[in-house]
């Protein structure tokens, strides 16, 4: 038996007081987390970290700054040094760390590094090249990098996939429309439409070009789709498809197609954000603009030069290079990291907890974004990722928003009651018909889109997940809701419904059964749910037989793909929070699996109070794009060490 649990037991069994040896460094290592993470937290009241993708983010930025004629060369130089940092062993880059070679992200990265001054000859561009020609060469790289690439005339623009920009006029009864595909996918593709229609081309030497990367000559080759797994399948149709779209595209109709290009452009220009953005996200942003540049707009023009300046507040200085980022997170850091002071012990009317308090009322959106589409009659009141998304605030950053304001003072008592009332009201009105919860919209579910030629991430929809139903149960518990409430009922019974056969759910936004399961479980026990119940018991079992050796819990971005990674990978600071959470609400006993995850994070806490973490633990698209919160391996850590002493007080009062 562990010494933190032999003083467990003790305690337990002998009603003497808890401050034992091992409870005692469980004591300081909530204290120095807590002390570190206030550190950290700006003096608005936020909390904001890097957001980590893979290379295909510095990559596309290199490309947009050429495409824009908005080249920093000491900026480039930077962002040229961070993708050779990432560049693997055998000269591929991965999109996550430890993962397999990826080829549209190295092929993106080989271009960019083209066009900031590398040479076909240099050692590290054989090595890239070698890989990428083993792997089919530019004629396999998938959708979005090849718009990028035909928008700098490295690959014909019929290598892309059709998507005529007379699809925005398609009305919202028509089974495919715009407002089927998810918030991302929907700004990208208005975007992309423009593109596709005015074919830009940007004249790039062939000493910065990637003609080494055919493995015919361009003239010789024919770029087609992904082919589907079967021979017989709707990605089979949609290809066909595509071929037709293809022969409309070039004999349009001039009116039809003038209209068109009008909407797409209006809608983007409409949907821009006060800090020249769109949708909060790196595609967004930078397709937008390029799709404005290619309708004749200046770099000089109001819109794009707001559009210009915003996508560098993506650029993260790491002091020798630059990360470019996926898009920015003050929210949902400042949200988790005030749900892990208040869960570890720090008073709601603590100075952090009031700024941070005072920093997310003022964040609330009171304007009707695209969700209103679906929900005409819902009256808004969520909130962002970002510090500006009017237009795409999600039920994720405003569910913990909420658990946070419940419990935190704020200066404004008037507004903070508002903005409970508000918050929850849209929450919960942004249930699905299926009874669960998405992130930005609802009854988003249309999962045939997935197999477009467009949609190679498959990721176009925003169905209903695990970790956002749990979400909202946690929520609405924490603002009062009862477990006999409609909206809890019929979560509880979509969370039910959609367990997996051996007790885990999936998890969407982070990796990925562990995110699901602790998720779930936590909702569930927040509401008050029987937890002693045989499929919740089962979920329970699932995680402590995922338990690593040295007391840890791992799971690599594999697991999306594969069966066999499910619940298994290097132990983390950031997932073995997550299992001691998911551990903590799904049972009433101090178990030795916990117990022995909690020693894992107070061994492993460094001197300044926080947890390494190189992995990739949060989700963009599963199995095609992962992230790396910086902040996760410390406010997850701390929210669970929090939560066990909470327990522990608890069971010695009783």
């Amino acid at each position: 038996m562990s010494q933190l649990a032999e003083v467990v037991s003790e305690t337990l069994s002998a009603s003497v007081s808890p401050r034992q040896e091992a409870l005692a460094k469980l004591d300081y290592a909530i204290e120095r987390a807590q002390r570190s993470l206030i550190e950290k937290q700006r003096a608005e009241g936020y909390w904001l970290a890097p957001l980590e993708a893979n290379a295909e983010m510095n990559a596309e930025f290199i490309i947009f700054n050429h495409f824009m004629d908005a080249v920093d060369i000491e900026q480039e130089a930077k962002l040229k040094k961070a993708l050779l940092d990432r560049q693997n062993a055998d000269g591929s880059w991965s999109l996550f760390p430890e993962g397999p070679g990826h080829l549209s992200t190295s092929i993106e990265a080989y271009f960019a590094l083209k066009l900031a001054g590398m040479r076909a000859g240099d050692e590290t561009m054989i090595e890239a090249r070698r890989w990428i020609l083993s792997q089919g060469g530019i004629e396999k790289c998938g959708t979005l990098a090849r718009f990028y690439l035909a928008a700098m005339g490295q690959v014909p623009w019929d290598a892309t996939a059709s998507v005529p920009v007379e699809v925005a006029l398609l009305p919202g009864w028509f089974p495919f429309n715009m407002y089927e595909l998810s918030s991302w996918a929907r700004g990208t593709t208005f975007a992309l439409m423009i593109l596709q229609a005015t074919r830009p081309e940007v004249k790039v030497s062939h000493q910065d070009g990637v003609l080494e990367l055919y493995i015919q000559p361009p003239h010789f080759t024919r770029f087609k789709q992904p082919r589907p797994k079967r021979a017989v399948s709707l990605r089979t149709v949609f290809n066909l498809i595509d071929r037709v779209l293809r022969v409309y595209d070039h004999h349009h109709l001039k009116g039809l197609r003038a209209r068109a290009l009008a909407y797409a452009e209006n809608w983007i220009v409409e949907h821009q954000d006060a800090n020249g953005s769109w949708g909060g996200i790196q595609p967004c942003y930078l397709l937008s603009a390029m799709a404005l540049k290619a309708l004749g707009y200046r770099n000089h023009h109001p819109v794009l030069k707001k559009a210009i300046e915003a996508s560098r507040e993506l650029v993260w200085d790491l002091g020798d290079s630059l990360l470019y980022m996926p898009c920015v997170s003050p929210n949902w850091d400042t949200a988790l990291a005030a749900k892990a002071l208040l869960d570890s012990g720090i008073a709601g009317d603590h100075p952090a907890l009031r700024g941070a308090a005072r920093w997310l009322v003022e964040h609330q959106i009171f304007r009707r974004g695209d969700w209103s589409i679906k929900r005409a009659s819902l009256d808004p009141g969520g909130w962002a990722f970002q510090f500006y998304n009017d237009w795409y605030p999600d039920v994720d950053d405003s569910a913990v928003i909420l658990m946070v304001m419940a419990e935190a003072a704020c200066d404004d008592s008037a507004r903070r009651e508002r903005a409970i009332s508000c918050g929850a009201s849209w929450v919960m009105g942004m249930q699905s018909k299926d009874g669960g919860f998405a992130a930005f919209d609802v009854d988003n579910d249309s999962h045939w889109l997935n197999s477009l030629p467009l949609a190679d991430v498959e990721a176009v929809t925003d169905p209903s997940c695990a970790d956002l139903t749990g979400r909202v149960l946690e929520m609405m518990a924490a603002v009062g809701y009862q477990p006999d409430h409609p909206v809890a009922q019929r979560s509880i019974e979509w969370l039910r419904r959609n367990q997996q056969a051996d007790g885990a759910w999936w998890g969407r936004w982070g990796v990925a059964y562990v995110y699901g399961t602790f998720s779930a479980l936590s909702g569930l026990r927040a509401i008050g749910y029987d937890m002693n119940q045989p499929w919740i018991q089962r979920a329970v079992g699932w995680l402590k037989s995922k338990q690593n050796p040295d007391g840890g819990w791992g799971e690599s971005p594999l697991a999306d793909r594969d069966a066999a990674w499910r619940g298994r990978g290097t132990s983390t600071a950031s997932q073995t929070a997550w299992a001691i959470i998911g551990l903590l609400a799904g049972e009433d006993e101090a178990s030795e699996p916990l117990l022995r995850g909690i020693e894992w994070l107070v061994e492993r806490q460094n001197e300044d109070g926080t947890w390494e973490e190189n992995e990739f633990t949060g989700t963009g698209f599963p199995g095609h794009f992962y992230l790396r919160y910086w902040l996760y391996s410390h406010y997850f850590p701390l929210m669970g060490l929090g939560r066990f002493r909470t327990r522990m007080k608890e069971t010695v009062s009783k």
